[in-house]
């Protein structure tokens, strides 16, 4: 019999960003019917000097996929232009390398990029 969890885990991407790291996961339920995991990771250091990490986790069902990426671009739209000076937008604007040239893409295999 397989794994459970070798079934649900599809696609996995990692992108830090300061003291946190977000993750997006593709999943399957055992009807193969396909969702996203969007989990924020806060690493936190606690008054006995060791860290603990507090998650947030939001659960995207496909029939959802286009509304959530409409909303998201048009807040990221609504900021860079009625918020941000042009100075920031060039900023946001300036080329980097692709994600995996950066951070090496996701490993499962990678003792780091299991949070």
């Amino acid at each position: 019999m397989e794994d459970r969890h070798d079934q649900e885990e599809i696609y996995s991407q990692r992108i830090k960003a300061g003291k946190r790291t977000y993750f997006f996961d593709v999943k399957a339920t055992r009807g193969q019917d396909y969702y996203l995991t969007i989990t924020e990771s806060k690493r936190r250091l606690r008054d006995d000097d060791t860290f603990s990490y507090e998650k947030h986790k939001i659960f995207l069902y496909k029939e959802d996929f286009l509304k959530f990426v409409d909303a998201l671009q048009d807040a990221v739209d609504y900021v860079r232009e009625e918020l941000l000076t042009a100075e920031e937008v060039a900023e946001l604007d300036r080329p980097r390398p692709a994600y995996e040239e950066r951070e090496g893409g996701f490993n499962p295999n990678r003792a780091d990029d299991n949070f």
